[in-house]
């Protein structure tokens, strides 16, 4: 049974696609792959949001589940905590931990298109990875969103308590915060949907990318003249923030 909440994903996708330009506009105007990395990301969660919303107008296909079960639970915030991975550390660093976590992802993704489905546990228009009959294909995610953790939110926070200091960068302090809270909403959705309740997902997905877009926004309204003011205080290496 479909309810209204069923059809959230579909406002998510087309706000995801929406902002992901909004962020390749930047990477193009501004250069770095942090910028590149990001806007990837949200591409990535667009991904994941438009399966949940052809599975609400077509039902439950299993190339549809496979493939949400990748962009969602696998991927998740891996693009986007790789954006702030290359604003924290060196080029080389960071190419290296892309390696690492990608090789992950490859086999997970590997292993999900390879597992057979219990076609008996399918719900109509639901989605839900204890469908999947091995099982422990399942262990991969808890590692990638422990990453995504570290950084996304990790980077967004020690943003956040690193321009408090300065009064003319208040903007990026409260957008970091913005985009600390809405990276950590999916993940309690996600830890709903392993419960069973995949509708929370649906929710916290459209809340955390609204809340991330507010964070983008502010953290990039800062002046010009706040800008050079602070240059010699804080160096965009020192801290990740979407600038």
């Amino acid at each position: 049974m479909r309810s209204f909440v069923h059809f959230i994903p579909i406002a998510t996708s087309i706000f995801a696609i929406w902002f992901g330009f909004v962020l390749m506009r930047r990477y193009r105007t501004k250069g770095g792959l942090h910028h590149l990395w990001w806007a990837i990301g949200v591409f990535a969660y667009a991904a994941g949001t438009i399966t949940e919303s052809l599975t609400t107008l077509l039902g439950w296909h299993e190339p549809l589940f496979r493939a949400w079960y990748i962009s969602g639970a696998l991927l998740g915030g891996f693009p986007l905590a790789q954006g702030t991975v290359y604003l924290l550390f060196s080029r080389k660093t960071a190419d290296r931990l892309t390696a690492l976590v990608l090789s992950v992802v490859a086999v997970a993704a590997t292993c999900v298109l390879l597992t057979p489905i219990d076609m008996t546990l399918v719900e109509p228009y639901r989605l839900s990875g204890r469908v999947i009959e091995w099982q422990w294909v399942r262990a991969f995610s808890p590692f990638i969103n422990l990453y995504a953790v570290t950084f996304l939110i990790g980077g967004a926070i020690y943003s956040a308590l690193k321009y408090r200091k300065i009064p003319e960068m208040r903007n990026r302090t409260v957008g970091n915060w913005f985009i600390a809270i809405g990276a950590i909403l999916p993940g309690i959705g996600g830890t709903a949907t392993r419960m069973g309740h995949v509708e929370v997902l649906y929710v916290t997905e459209l809340v955390g990318i609204v809340l991330i877009y507010i964070g983008f926004r502010f953290a990039t309204s800062t002046s010009p003249v706040a800008d050079a003011s602070v240059e010699s205080q804080v160096t965009s290496d020192e801290v990740p923030a979407y600038i």
